[in-house]
């Protein structure tokens, strides 16, 4: 059961975050700028492509890379496929994964890696097949980190990571660690923009940048918990099962990650799935033992008084933005009324590009995490 004053006391908040969580989220617009300088250090932006990949393949560990090729998928409006390589491997030590390229992959694919550690073996002999194939290999990764040297080896072209602070590096140690994935996602943006496959030119990435410094000041610790969206996410949550439902590709992308960090950080379970599939697939969810979460008022009911209860479903609405004509959030509105079932709903600034939107859901989605998690350690 969670202490929502906990959310509204700044110190206990920094005693909490032994990981730099906090202060990890706060810095996501700061290494997107210098993820953007190093891409173009690296070349990225001066790149002459001579056409488009037939597909693009996406490796790495950690939730990350799946949030990746999610985003890209979303990004290119289906211009290419976007493939996500899984892992394999007798655990998640990092040291033991490994991945293989599709039997289809060859010349005219490319092969995107992204990592903040870098000496996964795996990606190393990844890089190596890839060369064999013909592939294109690009990676993002510590600059001076084994990964790095095996791609430049093999006629690749590997970019560094925009590291986390010095003074943080030691605490983020998480492998969804706020910012991690901007500083990543970063140099593939500008890659896909000179593919023509998304559009992030400098002054979008700027505004992805400022996009997610906004979201740090309305999301941050010393903002009250009434006004902080991401706070008043983590108290609706506190005692749910979120089931996340998204409405278009990147609030889907935006969905499926914040379940992911949920997971990876506050240990605990969400559900996500892309409507209209979600009234479906999670439909029965809203009558069966999880149902009942909640009134109109139930966000301002006293959670330590009352006895802990049993976890309820709780709808999380994720937008790109306002629904244009028909749209199935409506259905989903009405599908948790009728069960007196809970919704939260998360939407964009209006006007947003497809990469401020993505920064908004999942920063306020990051911080909410964040929040989860530094109140049940506490």
């Amino acid at each position: 059961m969670l202490d929502e004053s906990l959310l509204d006391d700044p110190e206990a908040l920094a005693r909490a975050d032994r990981h730099g969580l906090l202060h990890g989220a706060a810095e996501a617009g700061a290494r997107v700028r210098t993820a953007s300088r190093y891409a173009h250090e690296a070349g990225l932006a001066e790149l002459r492509p001579d056409g488009r990949p037939r597909a693009l393949l996406v490796a790495g560990p950690g939730p990350v890379a799946s949030c990746a090729a999610d985003l890209l998928g979303a990004f290119s409006n289906g211009a290419v496929p976007v493939t996500l390589l899984d892992a394999t491997g007798p655990s998640a030590a990092p040291a033991v994964l490994r991945w293989a390229l599709p039997g289809w992959a060859g010349p005219l694919d490319l092969l995107l890696i992204v990592t903040p550690d870098g000496t996964e073996p795996g990606l190393s002999t990844l890089v190596e097949q890839a060369y064999r194939r013909g592939c294109t290999v690009v990676a993002v990764s510590p600059a001076k980190a084994p990964l790095a040297e095996t791609v430049g080896q093999s006629r690749g072209m590997a970019v560094p990571v925009a590291e986390a602070p010095y003074e943080l590096a030691e605490h983020t140690v998480q492998p969804a660690a706020p910012g991690t994935l901007w500083a990543l996602l970063t140099p593939l943006l500008i890659l896909t923009d000179r593919l023509g496959l998304s559009h992030a030119p400098p002054d979008a990435l700027q505004a992805l940048a400022d996009r997610l410094d906004q979201v740090a000041e309305r999301c941050g610790p010393a903002v009250a918990l009434y006004t902080n969206p991401a706070k008043t996410l983590a108290a609706e949550l506190a005692d749910a099962l979120p089931l996340l439902w998204s409405e278009s590709p990147v609030a889907g992308a935006a969905a499926r990650h914040f379940a992911t960090t949920l997971a990876a950080l506050a240990g605990r379970p969400a559900l996500a799935a892309g409507l209209p599939e979600a009234l479906t697939t999670h439909g029965t969810l809203l009558t069966g033992a999880l149902a009942g979460a909640g009134s109109p008022d139930d966000f301002f009911r006293d959670r330590v008084e009352e006895p802990q209860g049993e976890m309820r479903a709780r709808v999380v609405l994720l937008r790109e933005g306002a629904p244009a004509g028909t749209s199935a959030a409506t259905a989903a509105r009405d599908l948790a009324y009728a069960h007196d079932t809970a919704l939260s709903e998360l939407e964009p600034l209006e006007g947003s590009s497809p990469v401020e939107a993505a920064a908004e859901l999942i920063a306020t989605t990051d911080f909410a995490a964040v929040y989860l998690t530094l109140t049940a350690s506490e």
